[in-house]
């Protein structure tokens, strides 16, 4: 899809056409990945001269950011959206892994956010970045508690624990695929148990148990 030529004037259209931009540049990292995505490439896909692209964002990285602000934004909905009372918390953990990685922004994103992208985007961009990181957690933190019985402290305390667990697990599916190929029982259990998804549901219960038990005043 191409954007219209018309030059965006009013605050609405610029707006619409911002987000038009957003949704080619998902569409873009979806078929090339983080590393093969350019200005250049979005300009194309979008139907603009990369001059219009940079009147609504400065660098590639603030385009990488504004997506992961939106992926964020869908996470928080769909997790929110899916809590259900009584749940349990390995049913919650597996949940919140099934949200996040079911989404094809968030995780690679989230892993470069801190490391790259920040890096370079603008003053401003980072600020509302951040403060809508705080909104979801804030959420997700609350809908968290009130399903599990957790304080809102602790349940930020876990949730945000639980962003970088999925950073870290994100990498153990980069492994080769051998799907298909003749594997030994017991080398395929191996693979099996460095998969993300038991990686998070174990560790992401393991944590919320400890928690659990310092609330109650349990210790080391």
């Amino acid at each position: 899809m191409t954007l219209a030529k018309k030059r965006a004037r009013s605050l609405e259209d610029k707006s619409f056409r911002r987000q038009q931009i957003l949704d080619a540049a998902a569409t873009l990292f979806q078929e090339v990945g983080y590393e093969g995505f350019s200005v250049a490439l979005l300009a194309s896909k979008a139907g603009v001269v990369k001059g219009t692209l940079y009147l609504y964002f400065k660098t590639r990285e603030e385009v990488f950011l504004a997506l992961y602000d939106q992926s964020l934004n869908r996470m928080s909905e769909a997790f929110i959206a899916q809590l259900t009372p009584g749940m349990s918390d390995r049913a919650l953990c597996e949940l919140l892994y099934e949200v996040a990685f079911g989404d094809g922004l968030y995780v690679p994103l989230q892993a470069r956010l801190e490391k790259v992208i920040e890096h370079n985007v603008s003053l401003d961009s980072l600020i509302n970045s951040k403060r809508n990181f705080l909104k979801q957690v804030g959420r997700i933190a609350a809908a968290t508690a009130t399903t599990l019985g957790l304080d809102q402290a602790q349940a930020i305390e876990f949730i945000k624990t639980l962003g970088v667990l999925i950073v870290g697990v994100a990498g153990a599916d980069l492994a080769p695929s051998l799907e298909g190929e003749d594997v030994p029982d017991d080398i395929q259990a191996l693979l099996d148990s460095f998969a993300s998804k038991p990686l998070f549901v174990t560790n992401a219960h393991r944590i919320l148990h400890g928690i659990r038990g310092i609330r109650a005043g349990d210790s080391d």
